[in-house]
């Protein structure tokens, strides 16, 4: 099945205001040319040799997380085929360690190299100096990452925050597909995980229909991104992704924000408590604490404590920094309990 094109628009026709219009509409879109005059995206064009050289530039000297796999597996960070491991290999080593390997692979015949998520400001400082987007995102504060690596594929999983990608050498493709599409992508265990998140079990590229039947539906709604250097992907929280690099050596940038203040807890733990404590109760009362979680989470807001004076409302009332102190510190005393 051929996947629909993720919408594009040039960064030429972007208006004030454009990335709380994207947010708005919660759709993944490409931003043709957003970082074209960046200096990586510049080097990258003349070679793979030039744009090491420039990272390197403003490359701190600390050891590097890399993941080696084997080229066997098509370059996809995956598990093995017991679910007992992964199938790729992790280590730390100075970056020209993993850029020597990469440059010596001119055919790419040798293993698939991948750095993931290294934060910006502790690996390379100083080279926000000149590769960066301030003001974009208003009060929030992003994290700031480079990925780096040969022809590599991250397997389909999801982020909690909001991200814009940006591609600045070679060529990158992602897969997305919408939150609710989370029961036809077959999530993989909670833990291990290949990198920390939750994976799908499909392989989009060559998917077992006769094992993973409803993958047919996350592909009829799936969507397809093609980045090029100076190119930016933006996608919002929980969207299913795979990434693929696809050119002998690639670096990719990215920003990932939230949408509440830093006192506001993940969601994920809730998730994790939730398949403690109600999980396995009966389904009559699964189905009432559903109600209870509707009325106080996922309704209106306002209905669950509009009733009761302020004075009242306790932590159904706006959550300040204070309050999330004390909320945080009941959820503790009932775990504990």
């Amino acid at each position: 099945m051929t996947l629909r094109q993720t919408r594009r628009i040039a960064a030429s026709d972007l208006t004030p205001g454009w990335l709380d219009d994207l947010m708005a509409a919660q759709r993944p879109v490409v931003i043709g040319g957003l970082v074209h005059g960046w200096p990586l995206v510049a080097a990258g064009r003349l070679s793979a040799q030039a744009a090491m050289e420039r990272l390197l530039a403003d490359y701190g000297g600390a050891p590097v997380t890399g993941y080696v796999g084997a080229r066997d597996a098509g370059g996809r960070f995956f598990y093995n085929a017991e679910l007992t491991g992964f199938n790729f290999d992790r280590g730390q080593a100075p970056l020209p360690h993993y850029l020597d390997r990469i440059r010596a692979d001119a055919r790419g015949e040798g293993p698939a190299i991948y750095i993931g998520s290294t934060d910006v400001d502790r690996y390379f400082p100083g080279l926000r100096a000149d590769h960066d987007l301030p003001g974009l995102f208003g009060a929030a504060v992003p994290t700031v990452s480079l990925w780096i690596g040969n022809r590599t594929v991250a397997a389909t999983h999801y982020d909690s925050s909001h991200n814009l990608a940006c591609c600045l050498v070679g060529r990158r493709r992602f897969t997305l597909f919408p939150p609710d599409q989370v029961g036809n992508l077959y999530p993989g265990p909670l833990s291990p995980t290949p990198g920390g998140q939750v994976v799908s079990m499909v392989d989009p590229a060559a998917p077992d229909l006769a094992r993973y039947p409803r993958f047919a539906q996350a592909l009829a709604a799936g969507e397809v991104a093609e980045l090029e250097p100076g190119d930016a992907l933006f996608y919002p929280a929980l969207w299913w992704h795979q990434v693929e690099a696809r050119d002998g050596f690639n670096i990719m940038m990215n920003y990932w924000w939230d949408s509440v203040p830093d006192f506001i807890d993940t969601p994920m733990a809730t998730l994790l408590h939730g398949l403690l404590s109600i999980r396995e109760r009966p389904t009559a009362e699964r189905e009432a604490w559903r109600a209870l979680f509707d009325h106080y989470l996922f309704g209106p807001t306002e209905e669950a404590r509009d009733h009761l004076p302020d004075h009242a409302q306790g932590p159904l009332a706006p959550l300040t920094p204070l309050e999330a102190r004390r909320l945080r510190a009941m959820v503790m005393q009932r775990l504990n309990r």
